[in-house]
């Protein structure tokens, strides 16, 4: 699947993906119960229905593995994220990066340390290219 045909997750989806991308490795429902376990309470059922609608999406591929189906990873972290970022800054803020960060720090979500990280991010990238 491209990137720029990628569908949003729902959150509970993404979640499951983020297991999964964490992993990197095929991983079955009860890995991903593992390690969501204390942070969702959700039953066998549930994460089984997330990983086929991530199969139906394309995210995922299944193999079998013995009595389990083992899932992998097609769409990688960082394509999806790329896409994300690129998709908020379009719907949200006419794609202007700096209406975005202007968002950040007026709702105090990045603080004074954060903007000066970033302001050294882009001079050097400025430097790169």
């Amino acid at each position: 699947m491209s990137e720029d045909k990628l569908p949003r997750l729902p959150d509970a989806e993404l979640e499951v993906m983020k297991v999964i991308w964490e992993a990197g490795r095929p991983v079955t429902s009860a890995d991903v119960m593992e390690q969501l376990k204390g942070v969702k309470t959700w039953g066998v059922t549930t994460v089984l229905n997330l990983l086929a609608r991530l199969l139906d999406r394309g995210f995922v591929t299944s193999e079998r593995q013995g009595r389990f189906n083992a899932y992998t990873a097609l769409v990688q972290e960082k394509d999806y994220l790329k896409h994300e970022s690129k998709s908020i800054l379009q719907r949200l803020y006419g794609n202007s990066l700096k209406s975005f960060v202007a968002s950040l720090y007026d709702s105090q979500a990045v603080s004074k340390d954060e903007l000066e990280e970033l302001r050294k991010f882009i001079e050097e990238r400025a430097k790169e290219g």
